[in-house]
């Protein structure tokens, strides 16, 4: 079985994204660079060293933990000076400053250089044979979008079950967690604003992270027949769905099933106890298009006798390379 992320070296991701630096601006312009962090945790991180309220930054999109990731962020009020921090596998690099922050959405894709370990000559001959070819990938949201739980946070907040939600983000351990645990102790089941204690871009990110949960069950049933189906817009479930507007009989009748199973309708994403958590919903490609170029391969020093290769590829923003290396090899 070929193994990922093996070390963070392994995996190597650069952010594409244009921002306009110049000399003035209430947003200071980074280059983040972390190895071993999530881009949240890095941020959590960042705040508490520098005594900047985490509200105060800004990022278009989050990183693996278990890589090497480069990133630009903005800081609301920053300053040069801010490069010289210093904090193990987290460095920044000053770009300029600007009058915009750097919002979720303004990803244009990632660059990435990943190596894959524990090959045999057949996988490293099925490799070669696939170099530079434009390879159709199901498009589904990767491990890094649910994290341990992330989606199950999510679906409890949909269902206004605060006090599960709640539970859930407390099986995990760290600055925010520590929060709400003290906060929890002076203010007794008052769940909804235990939860407003964290980030609202992570708040989100919860909402999101079951809708994505939903999507790829949708996408995983309707391919299970055919994966060489035409390159649709398949839904994201959200309060603006409505599935008698689905053309695709086979999709609209996926959706019902999904929606009977998990006993969710649209309206559910309407939350007025946290109306910013409330989700419209959109639609994704069904694929996304996969061309790599081999950059090395060779003698792979972590497992005897096996081989590891090096490649190269870009995707657009919302690709997860994950799970187009995982459908590499399934060609």
């Amino acid at each position: 079985m070929y193994k990922l992320k093996t070390i963070p070296e392994d995996f190597i991701v650069k952010e594409i994204i244009q921002i306009r630096a110049e000399t003035n601006g209430q947003y200071a312009y980074f280059l983040l660079k972390k190895t071993d962090y999530s881009t949240v945790r890095a941020l959590e991180v960042l705040s508490e060293k520098l005594k900047i309220p985490l509200k105060n930054f800004g990022f278009a999109g989050n990183k693996d933990k278990n890589a090497v990731t480069e990133q630009k962020i903005s800081i609301f009020r920053g300053s040069k000076s801010f490069e010289s921090i210093n904090l193990n596998n987290i460095e920044l690099r000053y770009l300029g400053n600007g009058k915009e922050p750097i919002y979720l959405g303004d990803l244009e894709g990632n660059e990435f250089i990943i190596t894959i370990r524990n090959l045999d000559n057949s996988h490293i001959k099925k490799i070669k044979n696939l170099e530079n070819k434009k390879l159709k990938i199901p498009n589904l949201y990767g491990p890094q979008r649910f994290s341990k739980n992330n989606h199950m946070v999510g679906k409890a907040i949909i269902k206004r079950d605060f006090k599960k939600a709640v539970d859930f983000i407390l099986e995990n351990s760290g600055i925010i967690e520590d929060k709400i645990k003290l906060y929890l102790k002076n203010n007794k089941n008052n769940y909804i604003e235990a939860l407003r204690l964290i980030p609202l871009k992570t708040r989100k990110l919860f909402v999101h992270s079951y809708q994505s949960f939903l999507f790829n069950k949708t996408v995983n049933e309707y391919l299970k027949d055919n994966k060489k189906k035409a390159n649709i817009k398949v839904p994201t479930i959200g309060f603006g769905f409505e599935v008698s507007k689905v053309k695709d009989k086979q999709l609209r009748n996926i959706i019902k099933n999904i929606s009977n199973e998990e006993r969710i309708n649209p309206r559910d994403f309407v939350i007025n106890q946290i109306p910013e958590l409330t989700s419209e919903g959109g639609f994704r490609d069904l694929f996304f298009e996969l061309k790599f170029k081999i950059l090395d391969i060779g003698a792979d020093e972590l497992n005897q006798n096996r081989q590891k290769i090096k490649l190269n590829f870009t995707l657009p923003k919302s690709c997860y390379a994950t799970v187009a290396l995982e459908s590499l090899f399934q060609q």
